[in-house]
């Protein structure tokens, strides 16, 4: 037979008795009452909340309103001295180029071709200079070489005016005049009709004024002699 094991309940002691007739729910049907606890705001935290209230109260419009470090960003610059010079220095050649530019144009509508030459293309009786010689580093210089193409054709070099026709052709690819202008002068001087042909159609889809010739006459100032060639090329003469 195997070893008898004593049994071990008399080892563990019992609960003790619970003498709250509190804890124990004499009426299963009755819930245990919840208990609150207080909540412990700080003033900090009021303050806080009181500033997110103040701030979501302002409208969205006022608030948007208000600049960011607006002196600050007045008063950078961006530029530094020599760049600020070198930008005065370009401004002001820009300014001359554009005026003797206009000079010009000026006794060229006043039908005086020999001295707009001067302010075109060489030195005039000023300081400063002519757009081509002096301002050839500007894009501009190209429009004083259209003048200066229609008044070496007025003067009597017409073979150095279409040189000059030929080139600004080129490197003002699309400007309505130099194109009119060179059809008239292959028209008649280097008797190409056919290139005439290309050039003016270039011309007048761009700009259908230049087939009247009170335009070119009273609008651009043309000479009388490349008035004349425009005329014999429209009407094949």
């Amino acid at each position: 037979m195997g070893a008898y094991a004593a049994p071990i309940c008399h080892l563990l002691s019992p609960s003790p008795p619970n003498h709250n007739p509190e804890s124990q729910n004499p009426n299963p049907s009755r819930k245990n009452p919840i208990k609150l606890h207080p909540v412990v705001v700080s003033r900090a935290s009021l303050s806080i909340q009181r500033r997110h209230l103040l701030l979501f109260s302002v409208p969205i419009s006022l608030s948007s309103s208000i600049p960011l470090n607006s002196s600050a960003l007045a008063s950078f610059d961006f530029l530094s001295p020599a760049e600020r010079d070198a930008s005065e220095v370009v401004s002001r050649r820009v300014a001359e180029a554009v005026e003797l530019l206009e000079r010009g144009r000026d006794l060229q509508a006043q039908g005086d071709f020999n001295q707009a030459l001067d302010y075109f293309t060489q030195v005039p009786p000023s300081h400063l200079g002519s757009v081509i010689e002096n301002y050839k580093d500007f894009a501009l210089s190209d429009y004083a070489r259209v003048g200066r193409a229609l008044a070496l054709y007025e003067v009597g070099d017409r073979e150095e005016s279409i040189k000059e026709m030929e080139d600004v052709s080129i490197s003002l690819k699309g400007y309505p005049e130099v194109h009119a202008a060179l059809a008239a002068a292959l028209y008649v001087d280097k008797h190409a009709p056919l290139l005439a042909e290309n050039q003016f159609t270039i011309a007048t889809l761009l700009d259908p004024h230049y087939t009247d010739i009170a335009y070119v006459r009273e609008t651009k100032h043309w000479p009388p002699s490349l008035i004349s060639s425009l005329q014999h090329f429209i009407t094949f003469s």
